[in-house]
């Protein structure tokens, strides 16, 4: 890992970490620990524990056995190419992200660089066996300007191929020297060009509460909501974790289970929660190879993209707002959807099909479906997005959203 301030290394870490997880069943009673010293000596003590908790534990309402194995898994996923974790190499995509920004116009630097090599090892007792190799790189990389005007980009990828860290440099620099001197903003309904950023964030929470864990709890506007439209027409989403060579592809899931393509919301149309076997023998249906053994959850989120490009789009607009990032996303009420979120760093109005001036001091405040049935228009050009805000990788087009409601922000 690798941070970086006012345009300079600040801080580099490298770390080594091993350690297992154990999850035991006793029919409805279930419990799981993770054991940093794996040796067989502890592994055994801990098992033996961990089995006397789940005897003593509350039975949960439903009972489902592991898939029973062996399974086959796709080669190309178990053993991907591994990245360079040389400092030499690292700081090269650093010292590159900086420049490219400083070039377009951005007066500092900051962010940080994180480059894993990982290897995870799943064993069931129902005869599951799986090895596979991981490598990830993420870029996240901030630009400022002139007063309050910032500009926020990423990068990340599988493989050094893919990485784009000089890209992402000129695109928060170039949205840093854009951004500047930046005037209140009006509260009011908007047409909104909602760049990939904030686009993914909102795709994101799709994934995330297509889990049939939240759905069941009452934790997901989602809910009761398979074979009705949730989303314009325009708006298809999948779960696909059998995608070579990206950020969030893994060939098996928690038991055991190949990954695979799963449509999620298909033309607007809510077409499968994500399920483990558990979820699934308590919704009646099949699991969808998205297990964590608790809680279903995405792996490598993609939203299909549209006809238009951003600049379509914003010359679309005759009066509106163009946002380039957000964060603090939260939920007023998870049920139905209503939520918040703050624009961060770039912001602009938009007039004429033309962008206008830099403006601040907004709030998204508005509804989960409503927004994904107000779009009117995504962008044939993607990017894959994954940050703090963003925790499934996510490749997301840019959109346009009819009547998205601003308030004044109170930060």
């Amino acid at each position: 890992m690798i941070r970086f301030s006012n345009d300079e290394i600040t801080v580099t870490k490298n770390i080594a970490d091993t350690s297992a997880y154990v999850f035991v069943a006793d029919r409805e009673r279930r419990a799981g620990t993770n054991v940093a010293d794996i040796s067989k000596r502890s592994l055994k003590s801990s098992a033996r524990r961990i089995v006397a908790i789940a005897k003593a534990s509350q039975p949960s309402d439903v009972y489902a056995p592991l898939p029973e194995g062996p399974f086959g898994y796709d080669p190309g996923l178990l053993d991907p190419p591994l990245v360079s974790l040389y400092p030499k190499d690292l700081v090269s995509y650093v010292q590159s992200a900086i420049e490219a920004g400083k070039k377009e116009g951005a007066q500092r630097m900051a962010g940080s660089l994180i480059a894993r090599n990982g290897k995870v090892t799943i064993q069931t007792s129902a005869d599951a066996f799986a090895s596979a190799k991981k490598s990830t790189l993420e870029l996240s990389v901030r630009a400022f300007g002139n007063g309050l005007a910032s500009g926020h980009s990423t990068s990340i990828s599988a493989s050094e191929k893919e990485f784009d860290p000089r890209s992402a440099g000129e695109e928060a620099g170039r949205f840093a020297k854009l951004a500047a001197d930046p005037v209140d903003g009006s509260p009011g309904d908007y047409p909104a060009v909602l760049g990939p950023l904030v686009f993914a964030d909102l795709a994101c929470q799709c994934g995330r509460l297509a889990s049939a864990f939240y759905v069941d709890i009452g934790f997901s506007f989602l809910a009761d909501k398979i074979g009705q439209n949730v989303a314009s027409e325009k708006f298809s989403i999948a779960d696909d974790a059998a995608m070579p060579g990206t950020y969030g592809s893994f060939p098996v899931d928690a038991e055991g289970l190949p990954t695979k393509h799963t449509p999620i919301i298909e033309k607007g149309v809510m077409r499968t929660y994500l399920h483990n076997s558990t979820t699934a023998k308590k919704f009646g249906v099949k699991s969808t190879g998205n297990a964590g053994l608790i809680s279903p959850h995405p792996f490598n989120l993609v939203v299909e993209p549209g006809d238009a490009t951003l600049d379509d789009m914003i010359r679309s607009v005759d009066s509106g707002i163009y946002v380039t990032n957000d964060w603090y996303l939260r939920y007023q009420n998870y049920r139905t959807g209503d939520f918040s979120v703050i624009p961060r760093d770039a912001m602009f109005l938009i007039k004429n099909g033309e962008v206008e001036k830099s403006i601040r001091e907004l709030r998204i405040s508005d509804n989960m479906i409503r927004i994904f049935s107000n779009i009117s228009r995504l962008s044939r050009e993607r990017k894959w997005v994954k940050w703090w805000e963003v925790e499934v990788p996510t490749l997301s087009p840019s959109a346009l959203v009819e009547g998205l409601k601003f308030t004044k922000s109170s930060m």
